[in-house]
C-alpha cells in the first residue's frame, strides 16, 4: 500500500510545515487527504486495485468472511433488537448536506485542536476492545496505522495488549487518549491511570454507559464473551495493584483472575459525586463518554469535566435508545462553550463526519469501520480505512462548498428529510 500523499511539508493550500507556521495557526498543516483518490486511480494503471472496498458502509458484510462467528458477532452485534444501531444510521439519512457553488479557492484545511491535542482532521479512533479477536496484532496494528496518518487513538481498558505495548507501537510523538472502564477497586483504578499517563496518554475518556453488559443476542446465542476467556484483559492482568490481589498470577491460573476482574469493572454504576476521585488522580483533560441527555451534559460541566462524547455505544447498550446524532444538538446547546462536545456512534462516511460537525461536534470518534479494516488486513487494513475516510471527508468538504471546519454550521444541512 502506497504512503499517504502530501505529508512532506505542504498541505492542499500550499502552507509550509514550519514550526513558526504551526505555532501561528495551531496544528501542523493538514495533508491533502483527498490525494488518496489519485493514488488509487494511478495504481490502477499497473493493474492494482485497493485491497478491499473503499465503501466503508459495506465493510461489515465483507469482514464476516475474515472472522469466526463469535468474533464477528461481538464486533457487529448490538443490544436487543438492534433498534438503536439502526437508528444511528437512519439519523444520518435524515440530515442532508446542501452544497454551495462558486466559493472561490478549492484548498481545504481540516486541522483542529481538541483539549490540547493537535490533529490533522477532526477524527479520532474510538476505543474498541479485545482487538486480538479481530487480528492477532490487535491494538498494536491499530496504533501503528493511527500514527501513520497522525490521528489520535483512544485505547480501551479492554485492550488485548498493555498500555505500554500500545504506546510503543504508537510511537513517542503520536497523540493518544486512554478510555477507562472505571474499576470499583480504587487502588487498581489509580494504578491503571498512572500507567496510562506515564505511557503518554494525555486525555482520559471515561465510559459511563457500560457499567454492566446489555442483553446482546448475537453474543448470547453463541455463549461468546471474550473477557471470561482472558481476552481483552491485558491491562488489568499486567497491573501490579490487580495482581497483588491474586494468589497466583493470571498466566499460572486464569479463572481466578477473570473472576476478580469481570465484577470489578461491571455490575456497579458510579455516581456524579465520585468524579472528583478521577480529577484527583488524572492531571490531564477528562471526557465523559455516553452522554445523551442535555441535563447530564450540564452536570458534566458543573462537575468540572473538560468534555463529553455524545454516544450510545454504537447501539450496543440500550435497545430503543435515541440516536446519537439526534441527541447532539440539544447537548451542544445545553453546554455552550463550557465543555468540548465530541460525537460517536454510526459514523461511516466523510459526509457523516461533516453532518456531526455541522450540528456542533468538535470532532468525531470512528469505531467499527477501522475494526473491520483490521479484520481485512491488520495494520494495512486499518490504514486503508482511515485514508479512505479522510479522503472522503476532504473531498466532500470541498465539494459541498466549504474550505475549513469553521465554515460548517446547522445552515449547511437540511434536516428532517
Amino acid at each position: 500500500m502506497s504512503e499517504p500523499s502530501g505529508t512532506s511539508g505542504t498541505d492542499a493550500s500550499g502552507d509550509s510545515g514550519t514550526p513558526e507556521a504551526a505555532d501561528a495557526a495551531g496544528p501542523p498543516p493538514s495533508p491533502g487527504f483527498g490525494n488518496y483518490q489519485n493514488d488509487i486511480y494511478l495504481n490502477g494503471l499497473d493493474g492494482n486495485v485497493p485491497p478491499f472496498t473503499t465503501d466503508l458502509t459495506m465493510l461489515g458484510s465483507s469482514a464476516r468472511e475474515h472472522l469466526d462467528s463469535g468474533a464477528f458477532g461481538y464486533v457487529a452485534g448490538a443490544a436487543g433488537s438492534g433498534a438503536t444501531h439502526r437508528a444511528n444510521r437512519e439519523a444520518f439519512e435524515r440530515h442532508r448536506l446542501v452544497p454551495r457553488m462558486l466559493r472561490g479557492p478549492a484548498a481545504r484545511d481540516l486541522r483542529t485542536t481538541v483539549l490540547g491535542t493537535r490533529m490533522p482532521a477532526p477524527v479520532l479512533l474510538a476505543p474498541v476492545g479485545v482487538q486480538s479477536i479481530i487480528h492477532p496484532d490487535g491494538e498494536l496494528a491499530t496504533a501503528r496505522a493511527a500514527a501513520s496518518v497522525g490521528l489520535p487513538m483512544v485505547l480501551s481498558t479492554a485492550s488485548s495488549h498493555t498500555v505500554e505495548q500500545v504506546a510503543e507501537a504508537n510511537g513517542p510523538d503520536s497523540p493518544r487518549w486512554f478510555q477507562l472502564y472505571w474499576p470499583n477497586d480504587d487502588d487498581v483504578c489509580v494504578s491503571i491511570l498512572e500507567r496510562a499517563r506515564k505511557a503518554g496518554f494525555t486525555t482520559l475518556v471515561v465510559t459511563l454507559d457500560t457499567w454492566t453488559l446489555a442483553w446482546r443476542p448475537q453474543d448470547l446465542d453463541q455463549s461468546y464473551l471474550p473477557f471470561i476467556r482472558g481476552v481483552g484483559t491485558a491491562i488489568p492482568f499486567s497491573d501490579p495493584a490487580f495482581r497483588a490481589g491474586l494468589e497466583k498470577p493470571p498466566e499460572d491460573e486464569l479463572i481466578p483472575a477473570v473472576l476478580r476482574w469481570v465484577p470489578m469493572f461491571t455490575g456497579t454504576d458510579h455516581s456524579w459525586d465520585q468524579l472528583p476521585f478521577l480529577r484527583e488522580h488524572w492531571d490531564g483533560p477528562i471526557v465523559l463518554k455516553g452522554v445523551l441527555h442535555p441535563d447530564d451534559a450540564r452536570k458534566a460541566a458543573d462537575a468540572g469535566m473538560d468534555g463529553v462524547v455524545v454516544s450510545n455505544h454504537g447501539g450496543r447498550q440500550v435497545d430503543g435508545a435515541i440516536a446519537s446524532l439526534d441527541a447532539l444538538p440539544a447537548v451542544v446547546e445545553a453546554v455552550g462553550d463550557r465543555v468540548e462536545v465530541l460525537f460517536d456512534s454510526g459514523v461511516r462516511t466523510g459526509s457523516d463526519v461533516l453532518k456531526a460537525l455541522a450540528l456542533g461536534a468538535r470532532a468525531v470518534l470512528v469505531g467499527r469501520p477501522y475494526a473491520y479494516g483490521l479484520a481485512h488486513g491488520g495494520e494495512d487494513g486499518v490504514l486503508h480505512v482511515l485514508r479512505s475516510l479522510l479522503a472522503d471527508l476532504d473531498l466532500t468538504l470541498g465539494l459541498s462548498g466549504h474550505r475549513t471546519l469553521a465554515d460548517l454550521s446547522p445552515d449547511s444541512l437540511q434536516s428532517g428529510v
